[in-house]
């Protein structure tokens, strides 16, 4: 079954042929660099990391570029606040980044590009545009003809004229000077004294906003891209305005797909979270608090086309869900030392059981990435491999083929277990000594050793097949 995905450009689910056979170039728009993310901007790291994940898990060799905003009137005003240059702000704050998003298990992209790294490129992007006829410059400024793009507003699906309405009723007296058309964008902005700039052929200035992304993904992935990512907020004007000036600079179609991720919303009233709105939580303080795998775990379990609620019990249900699955993960390690070392007969039974449930989850994750659905197949994984866990007899085979199938779709998910093989030789002797006092009847000895344990990091469970251990932190 091909992968099927919901195409923001045409409104509707469309299967997914890439340009080059089993191969993605997938840009996704990055943060702008001026403080820590929040758990929205998480969120839509998470959605397309999983999604490029699963791409990996298909077969396909993703090529994944997400740019960083390093130069923006934000970054510039940080800058003046922290006493700090906005390079200076920049660089604390893709650090940051790089440390918040590993520490929730998001792969780095393949590259990272740089607004300031990438200076020469824009401004030849930006002199191709004048040449075509697309752009003008205005007072040091430059901006994109809007209604020469015929298409523009497709991907919003709005048309010039509602958009000339609200554009006329948003812009100032200042910026109506400058412009030909209340709907022209910036493709560079002239300078105001003390601001970081650079040399143009229109004067000292710095690029607009919607430029960059379109310079960065055409630079590194090519004039057609399969798939263009980023949050709902940014279809209109940031991805309508790429659209407009990559396709009239370079003749091409720009991106064949358009995926948009859902907000994340907080509070009674399901607001969306956003540093505007000043009700955001940040990544890198909630990690201080919630283990970072629930917080994935959490940020990964609603399809990411639909907005995830952000409280206290949804929480608390993705820690209670990831302990069942880490639960079972663990019990799957622990029982390999003692287990057969040939297939026993009916593992055939689980085995294929679990054959169709790999199929399933495909089938559900094939389906514009249904992330929700998938988790819930994963569930019925772990219910089909505790069940076999109650066995008297298990064997190695199958627990190893269980361990690698379960840790494989978990990795889509950004999810990764490790477990200690050996307890050190103290605890190791403790666990001998009890186990020995149980069969004596010294139950006192017996729960000394528990708590000796417990004291030391260890949880005991005595089950039918042995006293089986783990390490709690």
């Amino acid at each position: 079954m091909p992968i099927q995905l919901y195409n923001t450009l045409n409104r509707q689910k469309e299967v997914f042929k890439p340009i080059q056979e089993n191969k993605v170039t997938f840009y996704v728009c990055g943060p702008t660099v001026y403080n820590y993310i929040h758990i929205g901007n998480a969120r839509s790291a998470v959605a397309f990391d999983t999604i490029r994940r699963y791409f990996e898990y298909r077969g396909y060799e993703v090529n994944y570029v997400s740019n960083f905003t390093d130069v923006d009137d934000k970054i510039i005003k940080a800058a003046h606040a922290e006493g700090l240059s906005p390079v200076e702000i920049a660089n604390k704050y893709i650090e940051a980044f790089k440390e918040d998003t590993a520490a929730i298990g998001i792969k780095p992209a393949t590259v990272h590009p740089r607004v300031m790294e990438n200076i020469p490129e824009i401004i030849q992007f930006v002199e191709t545009l004048i040449a075509k006829g697309y752009a003008y410059e205005s007072a040091g400024d430059v901006y994109f003809r809007t209604e020469k793009f015929t298409e523009y507003g497709s991907l919003s699906d709005q048309s010039i004229k509602d958009l000339l309405v609200g554009a006329s009723e948003r812009v100032d007296d200042t910026m109506t000077e400058r412009k030909e058309n209340p709907l022209d964008f910036a493709l560079w902005k002239t300078a105001k004294e003390g601001e970081i700039a650079w040399d143009s052929p229109w004067g000292q200035g710095r690029p607009g906003w919607h430029i960059e992304c379109s310079v960065m993904a055409t630079k590194y992935l090519g004039h057609t891209i399969d798939i263009h990512g980023g949050g709902q907020d940014l279809a209109f004007p940031h991805h309508e305005n790429e659209i407009a000036q990559s396709e009239c600079c370079t003749g091409h179609k720009f991106a064949n797909y358009w995926l948009h991720n859902g907000f994340v919303t907080i509070g009674a009233d399901e607001e969306k979270m956003s540093k505007s709105l000043g009700n955001f939580v940040l990544l890198r303080d909630l990690i201080r608090e919630v283990d970072p795998q629930v917080v994935r775990f959490l940020l990964a379990s609603v399809h990411y086309r639909r907005p995830l609620k952000y409280d206290h019990s949804s929480v608390e249900e993705a820690r209670t869900n990831l302990a069942k699955i880490k639960e079972v993960m663990r019990k799957l390690h622990a029982r390999q030392t003692s287990a057969e070392k040939e297939f026993l007969v009916g593992d055939q039974e689980e085995l294929d059981q679990l054959i169709q449930l790999e199929e399933q989850f495909v089938e559900e994750m094939d389906d514009d990435f249904n992330a929700a659905n998938g988790l819930t197949v994963i569930y019925n994984m772990v219910r089909v491999i505790n069940r076999y866990l109650d066995h008297s007899q298990v064997s190695l085979p199958l627990l190893e083929r269980m361990t690698q199938l379960l840790s494989r779709l978990l990795a889509i998910f950004g999810l990764k277990f490790e477990f200690n093989d050996l307890l050190d030789d103290e605890i190791q002797a403790l666990i001998e000594e009890r186990t020995q006092a149980r069969l004596n009847k010294d139950f006192v000895r017996s729960d000394e050793i528990r708590d000796q344990l417990k004291a030391q990091g260890i949880l005991l469970d005595d089950t039918p097949q042995g006293t089986q251990w783990k390490r709690v932190d």
